[in-house]
């Protein structure tokens, strides 16, 4: 049987914890942050969990994580 690709745009934007979950980045704290408020750049910059409705999407891109 083939080996499966990993999706390298998905391994550089979602990490998994250690209890199984994906972790990602927030969007919208790359640039034009002068219009953006000091709390709303702040919470930017902390990462989240993944929703459990895209979960099979990632797992599919990233099969030996």
């Amino acid at each position: 049987m083939l080996k499966l690709k990993t999706h390298k745009g998905a391994r550089k934007r979602f990490s998994f914890t250690g209890t199984g979950k994906i972790k990602r980045s927030k969007a919208g704290g790359a640039h034009i942050l002068t219009k953006k408020s000091a709390k709303r750049k702040r919470f930017l910059k902390h990462s989240t969990i993944l929703v459990k409705e895209e979960f099979k999407k990632i797992k599919v891109m990233l099969p030996y994580s």
